[in-house]
């Protein structure tokens, strides 16, 4: 039978419009923040953090913590084809896009 992996220290918190999961020591990709890498960055929406105790907290509607991370690498993600098409007008346009991301790795929570 397998095991699953269990995380006992993590944050949610709230960027770009997105929300993610901050683990302590992954690394994740975000939308396009400025800076370089090797450069400190700091999220301050949080919304809800669990530390290794199995205590709970939820912030109405931010914490007042913040999740301190550094910036891995700034590239791009994966190409998506956006195929517009019309019926029996000969209409057919074909366009690619690839969204700007940063990836960044969390060091503390």
């Amino acid at each position: 039978m397998e095991t699953k992996e269990y995380i006992e220290k993590y944050a949610i918190f709230q960027t770009g419009g997105k929300q993610y999961q901050a683990v302590e020591g992954k690394t994740i990709a975000i939308e396009k923040l400025e800076g370089e890498p090797g450069q400190e960055v700091e999220f301050t929406e949080v919304l809800f953090r669990k530390d290794g105790q199995g205590n709970f907290e939820f912030g109405k509607p931010h914490l007042e913590a913040t999740i301190k991370a550094s910036i891995v690498k700034q590239t791009k993600g994966p190409k998506l084809v956006v195929f517009k098409f019309k019926r029996r007008k000969k209409v057919r346009v074909k366009k690619g896009h690839r969204q700007k991301i940063t990836v960044v790795r969390i060091e503390s929570i």
